[in-house]
């Protein structure tokens, strides 16, 4: 048994094609593997842990792993945030959120109809790369003051504005609205304002991005903890993929550095909350969506530097997971989500042992082998199971 879990998602960070990736237009998808033949990645740490002794991973092995290690299928018919990591904490999506090559012109124009803004007409409203369509749609954008809408193979409805155009409250009222539409025939996971500042040819997005998830549409390992009055931490974006339930407390950060900085301050000094739950996001936000195999290896390589420090913050009671939500490969001609299997390595308390976990057919394994951990009793949801025995 362990005292405390630290789950650590590398966001995007996939390690090969799920059998079912061609129905999601992803064969030939593995992040991991894929960058590697382009750039050597060197990660001394991760491949010390076991990460190139997991099965197919592309990457180099070594002799004796520290870690058990391992990969994981999504059971959720899907590649999206939000499903990933409600399957972590033990909840399965059935059926999965509606995806969109457009969104109904009646739904935009009910829309735009409840905003109050004078203009009626809206930009885009189909799949394409954040970066790439403001610099396509932004100077027609502030002419005519026409929002930019557009999605992707995640079940997204993004909303982009340029600042001076769409102050910050009126954009975040139009993805209130549109949260309040996108539900039933057009249930979408989260609606995202995407604001950018700049010129013609020199746009940039900015730190106000936010996000208007759902809750959970089930019970997860979260609503239990808290239920029997236990403490959690989310640090990055997690408070926003779970609307605050069942997160006790929150560190809202927006980078990695960021991120990694406070998960060691809570590993080191914080000694209340019985699970920490850390999202990574640069590896999916700022290479894997924009085609960019190079920075993402960096960052891959930035972490493994950071990651003995983790490693040392950790007390004699505590277990690190070292996980990802689904696959976000920047060497295929898609900017999408890609449909792989993830990573697994779990490392420390003083039970258990470095093993090849093999593969584990739900990530909802996650939630159980933490419940299992902490010495709660028989895991009480329908999917997931232990792997401590």
């Amino acid at each position: 048994m362990f005292d405390r879990a630290c789950i650590i998602v590398l966001d995007g960070v996939g390690i090969g094609e799920l059998p079912d990736a061609a129905d999601f237009g992803d064969a030939g998808a593995h992040t991991l593997g894929n960058i590697h033949k382009l750039h050597k990645l060197n990660l001394p740490n991760l491949y010390a842990m076991g990460l190139g002794n997991i099965q197919n991973s592309g990457l180099p092995s070594v002799a004796a792993p520290t870690a058990a290690y391992g990969r994981m299928a999504q059971l959720t018919r899907a590649k999206d945030t939000t499903s990933g990591h409600w399957e972590m904490m033990g909840f399965v999506m059935d059926p999965p959120f509606k995806t969109f090559e457009k969104f109904p012109d009646e739904m935009l124009r009910e829309w735009l109809g409840a905003s109050g803004l004078k203009c009626r007409q809206w930009l885009g409203n189909y799949p394409a790369s954040g970066t790439a369509i403001i610099e396509k749609l932004g100077a027609q954008h502030m002419q005519t003051g026409a929002p930019i809408v557009y999605t992707s193979a995640d079940s997204v409805f993004q909303i982009a504005v340029h600042e001076d155009i769409i102050p910050l409250p009126d954009l975040y009222k139009l993805c209130e609205i549109a949260r309040e539409l996108l539900v039933g025939d057009l249930f979408v996971g989260r609606v995202i304002a995407r604001p950018f500042v700049g010129q013609p040819g020199a746009f940039s997005r900015t730190k106000n991005r936010k996000d208007y998830a759902i809750p959970p549409v089930g019970e997860t390992l979260l609503d239990i903890l808290e239920g029997r009055g236990l403490s959690t931490l989310g640090i990055g974006k997690i408070e926003d993929i779970f609307c605050n339930r069942g997160v006790s407390k929150t560190n809202h950060t927006t980078n990695n550095a960021d991120s990694i900085r406070a998960t060691i301050d809570a590993l080191e000094n914080n000694n209340t909350d019985v699970l920490i739950f850390t999202n990574l996001i640069d590896f999916d936000m700022h290479y894997g969506h924009r085609n960019d195999p190079k920075g993402f290896a960096a960052a891959l390589e930035s972490f493994d530097a950071r990651l003995p420090e983790i490693v040392s913050a950790l007390g004699l009671g505590d277990l690190l997971i070292i996980t990802a939500d689904h696959g976000c490969d920047p060497t295929t001609p898609s900017t999408d989500h890609s449909r792989e299997y993830v990573p697994l390595l779990m490392y420390g308390f003083s039970s258990n042992k470095p093993k090849d976990l093999g593969t584990l057919t739900t990530f909802a394994d996650i939630a159980a082998t933490i419940y299992d951990g902490l010495g709660l009793g028989e895991w009480p949801l329908p999917t997931g199971k232990t792997i401590l025995s």
